[in-house]
């Protein structure tokens, strides 16, 4: 009966998370605009084609003609489309191809540590704009309230004998996490749950204990450099699957390089992926874990709560098998300096927990339990709507003052692809093939502005025309409209006729 249950629980859950998929967002609008523009992205309707008619689009939807009209009109200023005079709107004819299948490279070492660790090591300046940084913004009251907490922590703390937290952790920060997690869906007690120093040593102590050197480990591709970094520390092997910077992971890729290769774990970041900011659907995710069914699964959940709209599931909600290990972080949603991560490792605890008490010996106690306290509070709730809200809106007004400077010059119009995450605060820019990021990335530093060349995402610098963008910390200021022009202008000079 038990059994039974479950699987009903199972099943209303992945129905639930496919219907909200697909209801309509916060306006009819949005809805028309997401539903043409998902089609547009996956090629339903091809560059050049002829887009439905006011008249059909309005019946077929069932919705007015004015709100068919006015996502028309963002389209168009998305430069997804084009108005034709007498002719209605056709698919802009994009010089720059995005998300179509790739070869499936063959398992190779990882070779990034110099470059990442170079650009890593420059100085932080308020003088430089921060257009590739993936630090949240921190200029929120709740931010002035936590380290208001830290503060009087420490002078408690003062006056308590000196002792390690060991593994777990801090048990009101435990508790505290184990809310955060029941609210995604991971139902969990305290006992399933390890504190981390944030999530990279998750990921880093999740791949100790699935892995030896010289095994294979899936990615995506494009993939954090931090991740990659990891894997070529632990003389791991890398099979990059080609993904779609929109939809993500090739599904029939993997399912391919999974014939072929004796694969020991797969490490994925679903949600509002770092580098290009795609999210992939329920319907991906749940053909994702039938097809990698026994394989352990490593989820990067760390921009999932950043949602602008609807967060999507977990991974590990969706996971009947307990292989899911999921790891996240309070790094993007409250502070990087922070770092505090936590693990919910299944079947893999003890292993983990292990390799936890002899990497740490223990955990910062003081900063632990500042934060249970201020997570306790509530305010971290309160914050996380207003940071979802505000990231929304910078990546609308972000997104609209780059694409009009970009289209000044007319070697970039139409040979260029900008995302637009529905979470997070991280896109991707895909110039012509032939740009140079790492030009481009050394011209804009030199001129106060800071983006991360596309070389960092992957092992074969395959993205060498890419750039990763942040409007985590965007202004709606003369500063930030200025540098925005001063980039183009930058991309505009290094990517010739």
């Amino acid at each position: 009966m038990g059994t039974d249950n479950t699987k009903k629980a199972y099943n209303s859950r992945c129905q639930k998370a496919l219907l909200q998929e697909h209801s309509p967002l916060k306006t009819k609008y949005q809805y028309v605009y997401q539903w043409i523009s998902e089609r547009i992205d996956k090629q339903s309707y091809q560059p050049g084609e002829r887009l439905p008619s006011i008249r059909d689009l309005s019946q077929k939807l069932s919705v007015s003609k004015n709100t068919v009209i006015r996502a028309y009109q963002q389209l168009e200023a998305n430069q997804k489309i084009t108005a034709q005079a007498r002719s209605g709107y056709r698919v802009n004819r994009s010089k720059v191809i995005h998300g179509l299948p790739e070869p499936v490279p063959e398992p190779g070492f990882v070779d990034l540590m110099t470059l990442s660790k170079k650009i890593m090591e420059l100085p932080v300046s308020r003088e430089v704009l921060p257009m590739g940084s993936a630090h949240p913004d921190t200029d929120f009251p709740a931010i002035n309230s936590l380290y208001a907490e830290i503060g009087r922590h420490s002078r408690y703390q003062s006056h308590i004998p000196s002792h390690y937290q060991l593994p777990p952790g801090n048990d009101l920060l435990l508790k505290q996490l184990v809310g955060i997690n029941r609210e995604l869906g991971i139902t969990i007690s305290k006992q399933s749950l390890l504190v981390t120093h944030g999530a990279q040593q998750a990921i880093s102590l999740s791949l100790q204990a699935l892995t030896s050197a010289g095994d294979i480990v899936l990615v995506e591709s494009a993939s954090y450099f931090g991740n990659l970094m990891l894997l070529e520390s632990l003389g791991l092997k890398v099979i990059e699957i080609p993904a779609s910077p929109i939809t993500g992971i090739h599904l029939d890729a993997l399912e391919q390089a999974l014939k072929d290769w004796p694969v020991k774990a797969i490490l994925i970041n679903p949600s509002f992926n770092n580098p290009t900011g795609y999210v992939m659907s329920t319907a991906d995710r749940l053909r994702f874990l039938a097809m990698t069914h026994g394989i352990p699964i490593i989820e990067d959940d760390v921009f999932g709560g950043l949602a602008h709209h609807q967060r999507p599931l977990p991974l590990k909600t969706l996971d009947q098998e307990n292989r899911v290990i999921y790891c996240n972080s309070l790094s993007k949603t409250l502070d990087s300096r922070l770092r505090i991560g936590w693990v919910v490792a299944g079947k893999y605890q003890t292993v983990i927990e292990k390799r936890l008490l002899t990497d740490n010996m223990g955990s910062p106690n003081l900063i632990h339990s500042a934060v249970a306290q201020f997570l306790a509070s509530g305010k971290y709730r309160q914050h996380l709507g207003k940071i979802r809200r505000s990231y929304a809106k910078k990546q609308q007004v972000f997104y609209q003052q780059l694409t009009q400077a970009l289209n000044q010059y007319p070697q970039l119009r139409d040979h260029y692809h900008l995302t637009q995450p529905t979470g997070g605060f991280l896109c991707w820019l895909t110039l012509a093939e032939h740009a140079d990021s790492q030009a481009i990335y050394q011209q804009a530093l030199s001129q106060g502005i800071s983006v991360l060349p596309g070389t960092m995402f992957s092992t074969n610098k395959r993205y060498a025309h890419c750039l990763r963008l942040s409007f985590a910390n965007f202004r709606e200021n003369n500063t930030w409209r200025q540098g925005l022009d001063q980039l183009a202008a930058i991309i505009a000079g290094q990517t010739k006729q």
